[in-house]
């Protein structure tokens, strides 16, 4: 009897061999690249070779991106040179340092989560620092360092959590900044030290040291750095885009050189199965992700804005897949709107439930402006239980591996059972996106975030200042031709390109509604958001209400003028509905 027939999704996965990305982990194991150097362009150039190799059509891209890259750093007090680490676009110092005073700044406590590290936990308010080094404790996270240089601080140093000196950045600016972001870069010095080191530190400062001197040295200009981006073409010209960082914090393999081999396999195992696939793939490999502070997905976000808009249908993020001991799916990014395709390919893949994590305002996540649903950024985990029974702390990669970010990210942190198992996951994810009939999209999920977060904030709003009450019926309208949406969708009574037609107009309008403050085609800061971020500062009211009632006018005028721009979006997103409902049979 003949074998029966494969369905696009198994014949994606009835090859899933990690040979030739194995092939690149190895490869990139002895290349430290950092952005704008020999090793990150002869890892661009080996990606492209491979590419050509395979008869993939590949893009090569070199723009112009803004880095900051450190060079050296020290922490000199109580007659002691200490190792550290001065993160990207830290303030160089002169040869000799800056001296100062040093002042200790617990920090405010957090819960101890991968999420958490991304958090402010500058005091709040921060102390008398004017003039003075400010010496906390966690890492130097853009919205802390830019709280404690607003408050004076000459210099701050960070107590990293264990006996590792990390690698990181700490300007608020997202990309390559614009001549009216110039400013927005830290103007002092920052670095960070170890645990041990930290604690004698404090211990000096406690019994008196009167003195410390910071020295950091960066080499920050314009580089051209080169961007891979393979083309494989389905039957429609509509796309989902694959991405993720290959430069790196020294040789960095489970930060990220496991996701650039994901991605090469991605693009082979595509390529040969291209005559399965409705929609079109690209596969693209980014520069200037810690150093450039995604400067690669931001530059490729504006330099392809409008076809991005007009024919993406999906992003997926891939970073740090398929690392030692990595088999929990419990920190999992992804949009509401893709939280079923998420769910089941984790599930039919690995045989777990996976945890999801709102996505955070990092990671390349380069394209929420322009309102593209995103899934995925860090995927597998160490067990918690393990974690914390080798004394693992947060960190944000390499599988919860605390050598992320660090020298010790080597060969050994990757693992080749859990990256096959991984590209499993991604080629089940994004094969759906590309062969499903209909987007496998449910905005309901969205829409009840988007309600809760609405919810949350009429709580705190003064009705006689600026009524919610309009938004909320709109928004309710809204559900209501959403539900009907998709009944007709599932009784097959809105031909499927209608359906699509609305779904990518849904996404236009509400990914942008939950997860962009400024306009389309501008990046927000690289600093954490809240749903509905252009109603974020209502939840500063009565904090403005208590210190500085004189203010409360001009935030609501601003507030209102932020109140019009959700109420259209929404109004947007139940138009694309009312055209799709009209259409049906």
């Amino acid at each position: 009897m003949p074998e029966p027939e494969l369905s696009p999704l198994e014949s994606f996965l009835a090859d899933t061999s990690v040979d030739l990305g194995w092939n690149l982990v190895q490869r990139f194991s002895v290349l430290s690249r950092e952005s704008g150097t020999p090793d990150e362009r002869d890892a661009a150039n080996f990606i492209v070779t491979q590419l050509r190799e395979l008869d993939i059509h590949v893009e090569v891209h070199q723009p112009d991106l803004y880095l900051s890259v450190p060079v050296s750093a020290s922490v000199r007090a109580a007659g002691l040179e200490l190792e550290a680490k001065a993160p990207s676009f830290s303030a160089s110092t002169t040869k000799r340092g800056l001296s100062g005073a040093p002042v200790f700044v617990p920090p405010e406590p957090i819960e101890e989560t991968a999420d958490d590290i991304f958090q402010d936990r500058a005091s709040e308010p921060p102390p008398d620092v004017e003039g003075k080094i400010v010496v906390t404790e966690g890492y130097p996270m853009p919205t802390s360092v830019a709280k404690y240089e607003v408050a004076g601080a000459a210099g701050q140093v960070y107590i990293n959590p264990g006996t590792r000196v990390h690698w990181g950045t700490c300007a608020t600016v997202w990309g390559s900044p614009g001549d009216s972001q110039r400013d927005q870069k830290p103007k002092t010095p920052v670095a960070a030290i170890n645990r041990l080191d930290g604690n004698k530190l404090v211990a000096a400062i406690e019994d008196g040291l009167d003195k410390v001197n910071l020295r950091t040295e960066m080499r920050e200009g314009w580089s051209q750095c080169l961007v891979p981006v393979a083309r494989i073409p389905g039957k429609e010209e509509e796309f989902v885009l694959a991405h993720g960082h290959y430069d790196s914090w020294d040789v960095g393999i489970g930060d990220n050189a496991v996701g650039d081999a994901t991605l090469l396999e991605l693009a082979r195992i595509f390529h040969e199965k291209r005559d399965l696939m409705r929609r079109s793939l690209r596969v693209a490999w980014w520069p200037g992700h810690s150093t450039g502070r995604y400067g690669g997905s931001a530059w490729y976000a504006d330099a392809f804005a409008h076809e991005l808009s007009q024919l993406c249908v999906a992003t997926v993020n891939i970073d740090s897949p398929g690392c030692w001991q990595a088999t929990e799916y419990d920190e999992v990014a992804w949009m509401a709107e893709a939280g079923p395709v998420c769910r089941e390919s984790i599930k039919s893949v690995a045989g777990v439930e996976p945890k999801r994590q709102r996505p955070l305002r990092a990671g390349d996540y380069s394209f929420n402006q322009l309102g593209l649903t995103s899934f995925f950024m860090l995927l597998s985990n160490i067990p918690a239980e393990e974690r914390a029974r080798l004394g693992f702390y947060p960190v944000g990669g390499c599988g919860g591996n605390i050598v992320w970010h660090t020298e010790k990210d080597r060969l050994e942190v990757a693992d080749r059972t859990n990256l096959e198992r991984d590209l499993r996951v991604y080629l089940t994810a994004v094969g759906r996106f590309l062969t499903d009939e209909v987007l496998p999209l449910d905005f309901r999920e969205t829409a009840e975030e988007l309600s809760e977060a609405l919810e949350e904030y009429e709580g705190k709003v003064n009705k006689k200042s600026l009524s919610l009450l309009p938004l909320r019926r709109e928004f309710e309208k809204f559900r209501t031709k959403l539900n009907t949406f998709y009944e007709r969708v599932e009784a097959g009574t809105i031909k499927p390109s209608v359906a699509n037609e609305a779904l990518m107009g849904l996404s236009r309008a509400l990914v942008h509604l939950g997860y962009a403050e400024g306009g389309r085609f501008e990046h927000d800061s690289a600093t954490p958001k809240l749903p509905i971020p252009k109603f974020a500062r209502i939840h500063d009211l009565a904090a403005i209400e208590e210190s500085d009632p004189d203010r409360i006018p001009f935030v609501y005028t601003e507030l209102r003028r932020q109140f019009n721009k959700v109420f259209d979006l929404v109004y947007q997103a139940s138009e694309a509905l009312a055209s799709a409902n009209r259409q049906a049979t």
